[in-house]
């Protein structure tokens, strides 16, 4: 099955063209779709959304078809000859962010929820899409502007004498507007690591364990296993769903000197895939004496996290878990799976990801950004109020505080922040 939406002004005379009548509104109606000397391309269902009740809030036709490539190639080029153009990534979308029918935050949230990689991913991209996380968002907008109309009000208006600066409600105001702030962040930065998920990337010496490590960890039989060194040659990349954190786990040729070509390749990709991790799981072969191992971490850049991993604890007897008190070192056996429990924990620790409750929503880093700034906003118009009595200076920061929890909906967005947004969607989203 294949669809083929069309939107915008042409819809009505395309849909004559090809189907020969208009469908009823909302129903669904079983039709011939022709081509311009009449003859059928295809039967199937055409549905009619008109303007404004429908996705982009323009007149919309869908027309169902069999999947079948040359059919759908028939079709499209049957419906751009009629005046239409093939859409833009994101154009529906966009579309019906424009015309009122989503704000962005929801327009995103369907890209999120399309692309989500685990169960509890897909739950809070839905609740984004149905308004969750834009309700709270203004919610907040909304007690800035009272906030912002009594202190202007109050400075309009210095010949009442009432020093509104000393007024309680204000102070109070702006401590609970911080702390609707700080609880929204919470939120986003959860809702970002659903969103985002996270890199891990499996570094270590050739026979340290990599392969039988990721296996262990996405119960997959990935990776080739093999007591002869270096047998990983390029990049392994495997997901795993991480109590609902979506994780891409990546395994790596072993880091050290290549004896062939095709080995340095895979040691130079390896060194790639460490430079984009979030974090490196160092894996160090628990059996083999330290004079012996090799300095892996110096291949690491400084600014990327790392977790040492001793591996193959099974033959060496050390107690599964932290290793000496430190939680960046942790010890397992990828062939029983003791440590392993400790490790996913350790790894949902380093994400600061909780297990998601009902009221999460999706989120994107430009969201924290934007909440931040909201926050450090809020911050500076608290010591305005307390250092200086500066009214004027404490409503320029509420409306300015405002205007970034304005861009996470759209209401203070440029054209070009929008264009990056929707280019990431899909075709016919």
């Amino acid at each position: 099955m294949a669809v083929v939406r069309v939107s915008g002004p042409m819809t009505r005379p395309i849909a004559h063209a090809v189907l020969g009548d208009m469908p009823a509104p909302r129903l669904a109606a079983r039709r011939r779709f022709c081509d311009a000397e009449g003859r059928a391309i295809d039967e199937g269902i055409a549905l009619f959304f008109p303007a404004p009740h429908s996705y982009t809030g323009e007149d919309v036709l869908e027309l169902h078809a069999h999947g079948a490539p040359i059919v759908v190639d028939m079709l499209l080029k049957r419906v751009v000859g009629l005046g239409a153009r093939l859409a833009r990534p994101g154009e529906f979308s966009e579309r019906a962010f424009l015309n009122g029918k989503l704000d962005l935050v929801q327009a995103e949230a369907l890209a999120d929820l399309i692309s989500a990689g685990s169960e509890a991913a897909a739950r809070s991209a839905l609740r984004s899409l149905t308004g969750e996380f834009s309700r709270r968002v203004r919610a907040i907008v909304m007690a800035l502007i009272e906030l912002r109309t009594y202190v202007e009000a109050a400075i309009d208006f210095p010949e009442e004498e009432i020093d509104f600066l000393s007024d309680e409600r204000i102070s109070s105001e702006l401590s609970s507007a911080h702390a609707r702030i700080d609880a929204l962040l919470a939120g986003a930065r959860q809702g970002s690591v659903l969103q985002a998920g996270m890199t891990i990337v499996l570094a270590g010496a050739p026979n340290a364990g990599k392969s039988s490590l990721l296996n262990a960890l996405t119960a997959e039989d990935a990776a080739i296993v093999s007591p002869t060194p270096g047998t990983t040659r390029d990049i392994v990349r495997m997901h795993m769903d991480l109590d609902g954190m979506p994780v891409r786990v990546l395994d790596t040729a072993g880091l050290r000197r290549a004896s062939d070509a095709v080995e340095q390749e895979g040691v130079t990709r390896a060194h790639a895939a460490i430079a984009q991790a979030d974090r490196v799981l160092v894996v160090i072969d628990d059996g083999e004496a330290p004079e012996h191992q090799v300095n892996i971490e110096q291949y690491i850049p400084a600014e990327i996290p790392r977790t040492r991993v001793y591996n193959k604890i099974d033959l060496t007897g050390r107690a599964p878990g932290t290793v000496g008190g430190d939680a960046a070192s942790i010890a397992v056996s990828a062939k029983t799976g003791a440590g392993l429990e400790e490790l996913r924990a350790h790894l949902k620790h380093c994400m600061g990801f909780r297990p998601v409750g009902e009221g999460d929503f999706i989120a994107r880093r430009r969201h924290i950004d934007a909440i931040e700034r909201a926050r450090d906003f809020i911050t500076r118009g608290q010591r305005q109020l307390a250092d200086h009595r500066a009214g004027e200076l404490l409503a320029e920061d509420l409306r300015r505080a405002q205007q970034a929890l304005g861009e996470i909906t759209g209401e203070f967005t440029s054209e070009d922040l929008l264009s990056r947004i929707f280019s990431s969607f899909c075709i016919g989203k």
